[in-house]
């Protein structure tokens, strides 16, 4: 007598099984996204713009910046048919066109990073300062709160006296220490909210340490509000940078739209109708924060239901 044996019934890993909770995760969040015109107008600009990026060198060679190759060039010329030259130039008969387009490097760079930067310590102090209790947690509450009160261009002076350079990467090490304290703020105030929900307290009972419960359950809980803070923290600080290179507060070397704005000032590029110095790469500024607010407010609305279902 013969016994039909049923065929083995493959289960599926672990892994398997959160790669594939992550496709569908990230698959609903595109078509959320999708559905708002004015994040994907946001984004269709910060592409726009990071292209532009990408191909400045190939677009328009180093000499086009280079005052002493271009000493024979009229300063402020108006606009020209020549494509090097569509902006016209600028107080040193340099392209204000290939100037915009290099200068959107530096921009996004340390928008970036610095905001990347900020986003790490500022989760990093918000969820210890609302995690812990007692000495610790307060002295993280009070360090944000001291933050919080400094000037800014105050604190940027002394923070580039004392590391004693102007250099770009100096410049995303001092934005991005005065940028976290709003994230921690935000971070803390979540973190409050997630210690308050049940599973909290069984974790603790289970003997989770402090660090798994951080880790694996508080941290995935703020990490959509932190995603949408950063992208709103990017365009404060591309204008915290425009604002220092317009205080010649960064190096003068470094092409940048805030340096280009300081240049058109110092030189009376408005007195002497020289337009398309002054505009565009205010306009530029203008754009690119425009971008990542629009961005961010749409990631605050697909990641948190309680705004999308307003």
């Amino acid at each position: 007598m013969t016994t039909d044996t049923a065929p083995a019934v493959a289960i599926p890993s672990v892994r398997a099984i959160r790669w594939k909770r992550r496709q569908v995760a990230t698959t609903r969040f595109v078509r959320a996204f999708s559905k708002h015109r004015s994040g994907l107008f946001g984004v269709g600009i910060l592409l726009f713009f990071v292209l532009v990026a990408i191909s400045a060198p190939w677009l328009f060679p180093d000499y086009l910046l280079d005052p002493n190759a271009n000493l024979s060039n009229p300063v402020y010329a108006p606009p020209s048919a020549d494509f090097y030259y569509w902006m016209g130039t600028d107080d040193l008969g340099r392209s204000v066109l290939a100037e915009l387009a290099w200068g959107a490097r530096p921009s996004l760079v340390v928008g970036i990073l610095a905001s990347i930067m900020a986003m790490i310590i500022g989760t990093l102090v918000g969820i210890a300062s609302g995690h812990f209790r007692g000495f610790f947690g307060g002295s993280m509450e009070r360090l944000t709160d001291w933050f919080l009160v400094l000037p800014f261009v105050p604190t940027v002076i002394v923070l580039q006296a004392v590391l004693g350079e102007t250099t770009i990467w100096i410049t995303v090490v001092v934005l991005g220490i005065t940028s976290w304290p709003g994230t921690a703020r935000l971070v803390r105030a979540q973190t409050l909210s997630v210690e308050a929900r049940p599973y909290i307290e069984r974790a603790k009972v289970l003997g989770n340490s402090d660090w798994a419960q951080m880790v694996r359950h508080i941290l995935p809980n703020v990490m959509p509000l932190v995603i949408a803070n950063t992208t709103l923290t990017v365009a404060i600080v591309i204008l915290s940078m425009t604002t220092l290179a317009f205080l010649g507060l960064l190096d003068p070397n470094l092409i940048s739209w805030g340096g280009m704005l300081d240049s058109a000032d110092a030189t009376g590029a408005a007195l002497q109708g020289a337009w398309w110095f002054l505009i565009p790469p205010g306009l530029c500024v203008i754009a690119v924060v425009l971008a990542f607010t629009l961005i961010g407010r749409t990631l605050e609305v697909v990641l948190n239901p309680r705004l999308g279902s307003n």
